[in-house]
C-alpha cells in the first residue's frame, strides 16, 4: 500500500502561484510514477502532470509553460509549481500514485487540496 498527503492548496487571484506538495509513504519502491490530476466541478478527473522514476515528465497542453512537477528525497516527495494561474485552473488537485500489477496499473490517490483562482 501506498499512502499519499497532499497540502499547499489554496485561494490566489489570477496571476498568482501556488506550490503543491505531495508525500508518499508505505510501500513507495514499487512507484513507477507520481502525478498530479484535478477535477473541476462538473468535469472529469485529468492528468495535469506526471513524472517517472526516471524524471520524464508529461504536462496537459493547457498548463505547460506554467506548471511544473519535480520530485525529491527519491520518491517520497512530489511537487507542483503553478504559476501564472488561472480561473479556469481552480479545481481539486490530486497527488496520484501508480505502479505495475501484472499486466496492469494500480492507483493510489491522496485526499486532495481545494486550489481557487479568482479572477
Amino acid at each position: 500500500q501506498v499512502q499519499l498527503v497532499e497540502s499547499g492548496g489554496g485561494l490566489v487571484q489570477a496571476g498568482g502561484s501556488l506550490r503543491l506538495s505531495c508525500a508518499a509513504s508505505g510501500s513507495i519502491f514499487s512507484i513507477l510514477g507520481l502525478g498530479w490530476y484535478r477535477q473541476a466541478p462538473g468535469k472529469q478527473r485529468e492528468l495535469v502532470a506526471s513524472i517517472t522514476t526516471n524524471s520524464v515528465t508529461n504536462y496537459t497542453d493547457s498548463v505547460k509553460g506554467r506548471f511544473t512537477i519535480s520530485r525529491e528525497n527519491g520518491k517520497r516527495t512530489v511537487y507542483l509549481q503553478m504559476n501564472s494561474l488561472k480561473p479556469e485552473d481552480t479545481a481539486v488537485y490530486y497527488c496520484n500514485a501508480y505502479r505495475q500489477i501484472g499486466a496492469g496499473t494500480l492507483n493510489y490517490w491522496g485526499q486532495g487540496t481545494q486550489v481557487t483562482v479568482s479572477s
